[in-house]
């Protein structure tokens, strides 16, 4: 490794520290620039490089603040909570049944929303829902985490990791939809019955005795915005459009619509957006590219398997998962996911299984892992590590593995 090799790896343990700390967004910010600034130093970019790499990555960013808004309004209209009552109405009371509706709707809302509203803005409701209902919010708060990370690979908003595979990919938005479907369904029944095991106990328990609780309206303006956005999707895929086109038409309907009922201010908005987040992932992007320019690059390349047959696909897929937690799956996906274009599209979806269901295997594998774990925390019920570790270790693998298999039978 060349000396100035050095210097981009010392800039992302750099961004990766700060990502897990999540500091002030001035510093986040800071951060990013000087990590940004210190490896252009090097030289082993061009400006024609810098040039495609944030072209690559500005319409992902637009796509992050846009739907970042979209969510926290439907958040501070209510629709979270008024669907989460009903998850526990329609379950009256029982753990089961709760169970069972939570985990949906946490796959639900990761589909539509994308996994960051699952973990910072549905967890604290399932938190509260479960406190009402007298059940444990055990089993509801796993399911929120595991679905944020899986229920990812429905469609290509779900994570930015989708997003960023996109352009290397010869699919349309339903297109990836159909071919990622069955492969979610399996893992969806996987990591059910996983936890259903898993929670035995706090499933199995008598709800203690909880008061009358409340059932909201459920709020009309964002629930159809939500849905015209997500049919909005669909309906530009084919015609070359961008998903943030329709995506910050949403964010633009709700902030406006917010406004008019005190909901939201514009201030408020650019708050909700975390502008000094996007430009750290736009930073973020620059060094992974100077590092895939350099020594780790090679290394990965070395490592990609030539085929994709299943037991390349699961390679792929493993490769992908130890990328992810080692850099973090939206550092891993700008590595990785163009070493594998070559090989074609079914490459390129045996890494994202990797990239996003293997993301749940450590904390540090998504920042939605660290997102999820502070939010608990400040609701004053810290997670377990023991227990987080018991339910990854376990439900992981098997899910990846199923994915993998499903994968290599549809494509």
């Amino acid at each position: 490794m060349a000396a100035l090799d050095v210097i981009p790896v010392v800039a992302l343990v750099a961004l990766l520290v700060t990502a897990y700390s999540h500091p002030r967004g001035r510093v986040e910010a800071g951060v990013g620039l000087a990590a940004a600034a210190v490896t252009l130093a090097t030289g082993i970019l061009s400006w024609s490089d810098v040039e495609d790499t944030l072209r690559h990555l500005g319409p992902v960013v637009v796509f992050l603040v846009t739907i970042l808004v979209v969510a926290d309004v439907c958040g501070r209209a209510g629709l979270f909570t008024a669907a989460a009552a009903r998850v526990r109405d329609l379950g009256h009371g029982r753990p089961v049944p709760i169970f069972t509706g939570v985990f949906l709707l946490a796959a639900a809302v990761t589909a539509v929303l994308s996994l960051d509203a699952t973990v910072v803005l549905l967890t604290p409701v399932v938190v509260a829902a479960a406190v009402a209902t007298g059940t444990s919010y055990r089993p509801g708060v796993h399911a929120c985490l595991r679905m944020a990370n899986s229920a990812s690979l429905l469609l290509p908003v779900s994570n930015l990791t989708n997003l960023l595979a996109m352009p290397h990919l010869d699919l349309t938005f339903g297109g990836f939809a159909l071919v990622m479907a069955p492969v979610l369904a399996v893992v969806l029944v996987v990591e059910y019955v996983a936890l259903r095991l898993l929670f035995r106990r706090e499933l199995a328990a008598e709800p203690e005795l909880a008061g009358p609780t409340e059932r909201p309206d459920l709020p009309l303006v964002p629930l159809v915005v939500v849905l015209a956005m997500l049919a909005g999707f669909a309906l530009v895929s084919p015609f070359g459009i961008e998903p943030w086109v329709v995506s910050l038409a949403a964010a633009v309907v709700l902030v406006a619509w917010g406004r008019s009922r005190g909901l939201v201010g514009v201030g408020e908005a650019v708050h909700a957006a975390h502008p000094a987040f996007a430009l750290f992932v736009l930073c973020l992007g620059i060094v992974v590219a100077a590092l895939a320019a350099g020594f780790l690059g090679d290394w990965v390349t070395d490592l990609v398997p030539d085929g994709t047959g299943f037991v390349s696909l699961l390679g792929i897929a493993l490769l992908a998962t130890l990328l992810a937690n080692l850099l973090t799956n939206l550092s891993a996906t700008l590595l990785v996911v163009p070493l594998l274009a070559p090989l074609g599209d079914t490459a390129v979806l045996a890494a994202l299984l990797g990239l996003n269901i293997g993301s749940g295997l450590s904390y540090t594998g998504s920042l939605a892992n660290l997102l999820w774990r502070r939010g608990m925390v400040r609701l004053q019920h810290p997670p377990s590590m023991r227990e987080f570790h018991r339910v990854s270790l376990i439900v992981t693998p098997i899910s990846l593995i199923s994915a993998v298999a499903v994968l290599s039978l549809v494509t």
